[in-house]
């Protein structure tokens, strides 16, 4: 009788490349097994995918996948073949011809998976061939959009309620990444789900770092700051209209990044010749719309940047969940106003059903509260999901940017205020702000504005600074905005006006950009990383597959930082397995092997600890204030600045004036005793002597 538990860590090893499970991962695997029906709530990059992937193996017959999008699909069935795992797709992609050889396979028993989309459950001559195969389970992927409660309702993914009529004693597993207890309570419903095992993961994402930031302007000089840290690194830039995806990506493009526009406005040719050209690194960047990327299986997507608020925080995760499926350390920044939330506010009030409208606008608040709180961002989108997670301690902008000054603008206030007064509240706030500045536009003069007395008494503050002042004044509900987005007063507006009330706002929201988050993603030595990245580009050219297919950014760090020199040593990395190895070790062993020699010569590696100390003295301070604000000794941040010189990221002058303070700090006697010991010995020597000093004293008293 076969093992069952040294099997699955066989097949983990050998097609996947894993030592270990990740956590719920072996006990959905296990109640697969069982036959028993299941709902999984893991974050994106969670591994949901090997939860079904491998009990399939294990199993007589075929699993059927149901999944939303082609491009997810293509994803998994490219991974399955790429480790030798008979899988195929049905979609509205393929013709007669190639849709009449997927059944063939399976009627013939030559498949393990089989990708559809939901739709698909409306032929009758797809039922027909389900009901002549043996099926082992059936996969409901992105399993909210059954829920009418949540942010995608699918009208199609409803009718699959179908499965457990049609297929009584076969089990259904759903899986998602989003979901609230409401809506886990209507899947279970929804898909006549039978005593289901439920296996909720925590909702934070330990590898992701979030930013979220007062968008100044059209935010692009946030967002090239942003783009600089990340250098040849992939990602998804995500607008809110097709014309903004693609000024951006031009605008990119005019700044020589590797990005290129996706968005319902293209040919369905051209989509997928851009998500072709992502998928295999010919380009970094795809600047989308929200069509963009659900699901989508790239595992090596270090950011994702919201150009503005997207509409609920089930979308918002769910694109930011796209960054680091890898499990390494990526970065999501948001761009948001007070205008965002009003334009996505417009658009639900066009909505004919009043009880999804109330549904809308509440999510769109709960949104809103994210974008403007100063509380741990992964702390409230735990709790939105109905989890209760600890705070970050350094995840997100909130936890790391510690107490914020507050700056008065009550007299701003009261001029803007007094602006939209005494334009007898029948205009917006371009108007206002221009009107505020001094502006020479055409329609200032047309309506004899540069006549009132509030023309021209804020000049001295910036377009981006007048935005602040009116999102803050939105905040606290001193101004509204009326039909056909003019802005009105409320009570708190004549309050402030009639300096009855103050207003304050936060510093770093005062039309200002504050630095991003400065990630090091890699503990790695970049240059070698980079050679590994250029073998994998090759060989994944020469396959014809997705670099990540070949072997994942976090396979590649492995190899940076260890180098294996044998298979042995090899297939400890994470990610390759008898496999993996067997496809495409070789090249990989012979570069590590070469690299070697060259490792040995390098200093020892930088880590978080000394880009830490980096920041400090790049910002002014000494080596004894560093040590002080790190709570380490003084000597242990000389090291530190002795390594960052090796690796030259603090020239030879800086350190010697560094240590050139410290000398003159240093205590005379203290000096002169050192002096006279190096008469008789080396500095070792004299440490050693110390230490059993050190002792003597301490055992006398």
């Amino acid at each position: 009788m076969i093992n069952i538990n040294s099997k699955k860590q066989e097949i983990l090893k050998k097609l996947f490349g894993h030592n270990s499970f990740r956590q719920f991962q072996e006990e959905a695997i296990d109640t697969i097994l069982q036959k028993r029906d299941l709902l999984t709530i893991l974050p994106t990059g969670g591994g949901k995918s090997l939860c079904y992937q491998l009990p399939s193996l294990l199993m007589d017959g075929v699993t059927v996948i149901i999944s939303p999008l082609i491009a997810l699909m293509q994803d998994q069935v490219m991974a399955m073949q790429s480790n030798g795992i008979s899988a195929c797709m049905i979609s509205s992609a393929q013709n007669n011809s190639e849709i009449e050889t997927v059944y063939q396979k399976l009627l013939s028993n030559n498949l393990k998976l089989l990708y559809i989309a939901p739709e698909r459950f409306t032929s009758n001559t797809f039922m027909g061939v389900l009901q002549r195969i043996n099926i082992n389970f059936f996969v409901i992927d992105e399993a909210h959009c059954v829920s009418e409660w949540g942010h995608e309702f699918r009208g199609e993914y409803r009718n699959l309620n179908r499965l457990k009529q049609m297929f009584p004693n076969i089990a259904i597993t759903a899986f998602t990444a989003t979901a609230t207890k409401k809506v886990q309570n209507d899947i279970i419903s929804a898909l006549r789900l039978q005593d289901p095992l439920l296996l909720r993961g925590e909702t934070k994402r330990e590898n992701l770092i979030i930013d979220v930031q007062k968008r100044a302007g059209n935010g692009r000089t946030q967002l090239i700051n942003f783009l600089n840290l990340h250098k040849n690194e992939c990602g998804i830039i995500y607008t809110f209209t097709r014309r903004e995806a693609q000024s951006i990506a031009n605008f990119l493009q005019e700044k020589h990044f590797s990005a290129k526009a996706y968005h319902a406005g293209l040919s369905s040719q051209t989509r997928d010749e851009v998500y072709k050209e992502f998928l295999y690194e010919k380009i970094n960047i795809v600047v989308a719309t929200i069509a963009f990327g659900m699901g989508i299986d790239k595992s090596n997507i270090r950011f994702v940047v919201h150009m503005s608020m997207p509409k609920t925080m089930e979308n918002y995760y769910q694109e930011i969940g796209r960054a680091g499926r890898d499990g390494l350390k990526s970065e999501v920044l948001l761009l948001s106003t007070k205008g965002d939330e009003i334009q996505r506010r417009v658009l639900i009030d066009d909505l004919d059903n009043n009880e999804y409208k109330s549904v809308m606008y509440h999510k769109l608040e709960q949104m809103y509260k994210y974008t403007i709180s100063s509380k741990c961002r992964h702390k409230i989108i735990a709790a939105y999901f109905d989890d209760e997670i600890e705070e970050c301690g350094n995840l997100c902008d909130n936890c790391v940017k510690g107490e914020v000054q507050k700056v008065d603008i009550t007299v701003d206030a009261q001029k803007f205020l007094s602006a939209v007064y005494r334009c007898d509240q029948k205009f917006g706030q371009n108007h206002i702000i221009d009107l505020l500045r001094g502006s020479k536009n055409q329609k200032i003069f047309q309506f004899g504005h540069d006549n009132l007395s509030v023309y021209g008494i804020g000049k001295e503050r910036s377009k981006d600074e007048w935005s602040a002042i009116s999102d803050r004044l939105f905040d606290v509900n001193a101004i509204s905005l009326g039909e056909h987005r003019i802005l009105k007063l409320e009570p708190k507006g004549f309050n402030i006006l009639q300096k009855k009330a103050t207003l304050e706002i936060d510093e770093d929201n005062f039309g200002k950009v504050y630095k991003a988050i400065d990630t090091k993603i890699l503990s790695c030595d970049d240059e070698f990383y980079e050679n590994f990245r250029e073998l994998r580009k090759k060989i994944a050219k020469e396959e014809n597959v997705p670099a990540y297919v070949v072997f994942s950014d976090k396979t590649l760090v492995q190899l940076s930082e260890k180098l294996p020199q044998t298979k042995d040593e090899m297939l400890q990395i994470h990610g390759i397995g008898e496999v993996k190895f067997e496809k495409y070790g070789d090249p990989f062993l012979l570069l590590c092997i070469k690299l070697k020699p060259e490792a040995n010569k390098r200093p020892k590696k930088l880590t978080d600890t000394y880009f830490k100390t980096l920041e400090l003295i790049e910002s002014g301070n000494d080596i004894n204030q560093a040590a002080q604000q790190r709570e380490m000794q003084a000597a242990t941040i000389m090291g530190h600045i002795k390594l960052l010189n090796e690796h030259k990221k603090i020239d030879d002058d800086k350190k010697e004036r560094l240590f050139a303070k410290v000398a003159d700090e240093f205590p005379d006697n203290i000096k002169l005793w050192c002096e006279e010991g190096l008469k008789f010995e080396e500095i070792k020597k004299l440490r050693e002597y110390l230490a059993m000093y050190e002792y003597f004293i301490s055992n006398k008293t």
